[in-house]
């Protein structure tokens, strides 16, 4: 934050370089402010306020929604089909015209409206600052809307507030705020007055606090310093609004793939029609119909339908998983998901507090279980006596129950903390061992207590023990309790304490993640009941330590597991300290000895040497939202596509900018899932990899799709480019042509997006984000299966011919011959990866029957039904002549599953990876 170059509002209303508030002290600050304890008066209110203006995030500017709809059209592979359908409905093929634009109408629409969810980002951020706040203003308190507050406004916040803009604190009382929107980390930060370094991370910046964080626990009070569009929170919003929003790889390559594809079918047509104008001598407006009937079906009109039904799909699938898609094309680009960068506080830990190690001065108390839930065992590390060992930490376990204000409730079969998270996890642990919290604080009631304080760093209470005898417990940091302490609690009594001892114990457990809490107590005399600080100075006996974490979640490790096998990074990027990440990161199997880099380290690195430094990197250490921005960015140079989890407002802009990202449901803020293309309800880390795996699926299925429409259009095409190129009867109509493409667009052509995952999809590496839609294998595939279909469908035209049975029958078992082809090659390219003669692969899916039987009806009756003889100038086919088109599709499914047999183990096209 330091090292950045921004600027903040003075109080008189100049932006000047950014001032590092939690550097200076609080007479310092109130001089730079010009304000005082009592706060501003009316007058100097009103005068900053004209100069700041309200405390709100301005609102963006929009594009007007005619112009966001028109944009949706702005695509070459679009342009072309209006194109087409405008020449259709010329020639009169008004059936075609009007469903190629219904096609392109809809998908606009999709587009429009998945794009007017995304522009909600901004809008979700603005929620997040309290409606009201509580300041003093001419030596007077009173509430006042957050949006009338100025720099210089002195204001009070206590538990349950959510602190309504940037402040510096001047006093600070038990005070702990949640700043894990801002920073990850999982346990509320402990505020207090005294000035922080001036190049201190956010996340150690104690005394201040930001504006939609929200105070857990205490009070305080606070000079506002930044507000509106100054304020951390309202940077955040800078920075989403100043993301450009990316196309998806599948997007981009369909793109291109238009374009290519719209400039080689207009040259082919204007030679075409040229050359049978002036070559062949055909009249110019029969030239044009059979060119521009040619052009319609050669184009694949229904690709971008199909691709759109493909993904929707998708999204169903993914949802039943309780992954929710915000985007149609996030689905495909999971697929392509080369490097997840996950969030570690509730995406990979559970984001609660577990206590794990009990330390006393004889023995290491091992504990089992996570979160809140009071299941698990105490065991005494190897070589221990459990009795003993349990014994000996009884009495610090009890001190953890007394001095503590918080209370376990179960509620839905979920265990949920009530008050601080280790607190809580103080209680789980008691009653792991056995105690009953309400009968324990029963037995010994408190009767005063000292509040934790960020100055002296620990919580004192004071219990009636029973016997005309009380008890002081403590709890707190532990080289504070250490300092306070001359004797530890030992098996066979008090005796002096052994500083190094506690020492490589405390180091011990921050090596494994762990953050650690000091207990003592002192027996005395029952008295008024009262506590004091005096009453802390001496006979304190030092009972141990224990040692807390926010567990991985099992299911996480099983992911990343998962992940890896399938070629896919996952980089943990936290704001919380290295020591804890690397430890969160070798328990969760990343690495065994993560490579781990910290916010200061980024600070230092520059943008061309962050690419590789990002790419080799397994953790990223005290990062705030710039850091996760460009580290994003670093691995997209690198040509990852990369997937972004998270859940806080910290998170949003690296959400927004990542190819994939993905908010947490329950935990996660509004924000991040406005600035997310998919959101995971249950939270679990499982979904990103079930959602990946579905990613692939669809992936395949759309290239599927395009190795099925092109060489099979391709193939139509290139029969009637024959007979113009060598001037023999054209053997289909231009009418027969579009007949074909009528019945096949809404039958043949929609199944295969329903297809299932094809064995070993999680086993393939990502596959390259510049990797062409059409693979050296599916370019091998449009010239080898068009050639098929053209040798097929002249062979039968010449074959009928020969027998004497007119142009028109002839003519009739071509579009036959062409449609049975598009049968069997759908029952071939329905597994790349695989042989498709196989029980599974006759039996097709439902979808395929359903669409096998319509085609075939039609069929018939294209070929039988006298209306259909009027309207396409078809003839019956004798059954001896359909037993040879049926036998000519079976001959080319053989000829290309022989040809799969023979790439694959040839090796051609790395095995026939399509």
């Amino acid at each position: 934050m330091s090292t950045l170059t921004r600027t903040t509002p003075s109080a008189t209303g100049d932006e000047t370089p950014e001032r590092a508030w939690h550097a200076v002290t609080v007479d310092q600050l109130l001089a730079m402010l010009a304000t005082v304890p009592g706060g501003l008066s009316a007058g100097e209110v009103v005068a900053r306020r004209a100069a700041h203006g309200p405390n709100a995030l301005p609102e963006p500017p929009r594009r007007h929604p005619v112009l966001r709809f028109l944009a949706q059209f702005n695509n070459t592979l679009i342009y072309f089909l209006l194109a087409a359908s405008v020449a259709a409905w010329i020639l009169g093929h008004r059936i075609d015209a009007a469903v190629i634009i219904a096609v392109v109408t809809i998908n606009a629409i999709v587009g429009y409206i998945q794009e007017d969810k995304a522009e909600k980002a901004l809008s979700a951020i603005r929620k997040m600052i309290s409606p009201r706040a509580n300041v003093w203003r001419d030596g007077q308190r009173t509430s006042i809307p957050v949006a009338d507050l100025v720099p210089g406004d002195v204001v009070v916040i206590e538990a349950g507030d959510r602190v309504p803009a940037d402040m510096r604190l001047i006093r600070a009382r038990g005070m702990l705020i949640d700043e894990a929107m801002l920073t990850g980390e999982s346990v509320a930060a402990e505020k207090q007055e005294a000035p922080a370094a001036a190049d201190a991370p956010l996340g150690d910046r104690l005394c201040m606090a930001y504006s939609g964080t929200l105070v857990v626990g205490g009070q305080g009070t606070g000079v506002v310093v930044a507000t509106g569009r100054h304020t951390e929170i309202g940077r955040i919003s800078a920075l989403i609004e100043g993301v450009e929003p990316l196309t998806t790889p599948l997007l981009r390559q369909i793109n291109r793939f238009g374009q290519r594809f719209t400039w080689v079918a207009i040259a082919a047509a204007g030679l075409l029609f040229a050359f049978a104008t002036l070559a062949r001598g055909y009249p110019w407006p029969d030239a044009l119909i059979a060119v521009v009937a040619l052009a319609v079906g050669v184009v694949p009109e229904g690709l971008p339908a199909v691709i759109t039904i493909t993904l929707a799909i998708g999204v169903q699938r993914m949802a039943a998983r309780n992954a929710i898609i915000r985007r149609l094309p996030a689905v495909e680009t999971l697929g392509a998901t080369s490097v997840i960068c996950s969030d570690k506080t509730g995406t990979l830990t559970r984001n609660e507090m577990t206590a794990r190690r009990i330390v006393t001065s004889d023995h290491v108390v091992m504990v089992s279980g996570s979160g809140y839930t009071p299941v698990g065992d105490l065991t005494a590390q190897e070589g221990d006596e459990d009795v003993a060992a349990l014994e000996a930490a009884a009495s610090l376990i009890r001190s953890g129950l007394l001095c503590n204000d918080g209370h376990l409730r179960q509620a839905d079969g979920q265990w949920r903390v009530e008050g601080d998270p280790m607190e809580g996890a103080l209680v789980a642990l008691a009653m792991k061992a056995g105690l009953n919290p309400g009968h324990v604080r029963a037995e010994w009631p408190r009767c005063d207590e000292i509040p934790f304080d960020a100055q002296h760093r620990f919580m004192a209470t004071r219990h009636a023990a029973g016997g005309g005898k009380h008890a002081i417990f403590v709890k707190g940091a532990p080289e504070r309790l250490l300092a306070m302490c001359a004797t530890q609690a030992a098996v066979s009594g008090g005796r002096p304490l052994y500083q190094a001892y506690w020492t490589e114990q405390i180091a011990q457990a921050a090596s494994h993640g762990e953050r650690v809490l000091g207990f003592a107590m002192k027996s005395l005399p029952a008295g008024d009941g009262r506590l004091s600080m005096a009453d802390l100075d001496q006979g304190l006996i030092f009972l141990g330590i224990v040692g807390f974490i926010d567990p991985p979640r099992d299911e996480a490790i099983q992911a990343i597991a998962e992940c890896r096998s399938a070629g896919i990074a996952v980089k943990m990027i936290t704001g919380d300290h290295g020591a804890t990440a690397a430890a969160i990161a070798r328990q969760l199997g990343l690495m065994t000895a993560p490579d781990v880099v910290t916010g200061a380290d980024l600070d230092k690195t520059s943008d061309t040497a962050l690419a590789p430094l990002a790419a080799r990197a397994d953790v990223f250490a005290r990062t705030n939202p710039e850091h996760k921005l460009r580290i994003v960015r670093a691995l997209q140079s690198t040509g990852a596509v990369v997937a972004m989890t998270g859940d806080g407002v910290n998170d949003a802009p690296a959400l927004k900018q990542a190819d994939v990202g993905i908010a947490m449901g329950r935990k996660g803020t509004e924000a991040a899932k406005e600035a997310s293309e998919m959101v995971l309800l249950d939270e679990n880390f499982v979904s990103i990899v079930a959602a990946v795996h579905e990613g692939r699926t669809v992936y395949d299925n759309i290239r599927k799709v395009i190795a099925w429409t092109v060489p099979t259009n391709g193939g139509e095409a290139l029969t009637v480019i024959a007979a113009i190129l060598f001037g023999f009867t054209m053997p289909m109509t231009p009418t027969q042509i579009l007949w074909i493409n009528l019945i096949l667009t809404v039958t043949l052509g929609l199944v295969l997006a329903f297809e299932p995952s094809e064995p070993g999809v999680m086993r393939r590496p990502p596959r390259a984000a510049d990797a062409p839609l059409l693979s050296p294998f599916l370019v091998w595939r449009v010239f080898f299966v068009s050639a098929l279909f053209t040798a097929g469908g002249l062979a039968i035209f010449f074959y009928a011919l020969q027998r004497g049975l007119g142009v028109e029958t002839a003519r009739t078992m071509v579009v036959n011959v062409i449609v049975v082809f598009e049968i069997f090659y759908l029952f071939n390219v329905r597994y790349l990866h695989m042989t498709s003669i196989t029980l599974r692969g006759a039996l097709g899916t439902p979808a395929v029957l359903i669409a096998l039987v319509a085609v075939v009806v039609a069929q018939f009756a294209f070929t039988y039904a006298p209306i259909m003889h009027e309207l396409f100038d078809t003839r019956p086919v004798a059954i001896g002549d359909g037993m040879v088109v049926v036998a000519s599709g079976v001959l080319l499914m053989l000829v290309l599953e022989v040809e799969k047999i023979m790439l694959r183990r040839w090796r051609v096209f790395g095995g026939i990876e399509p």
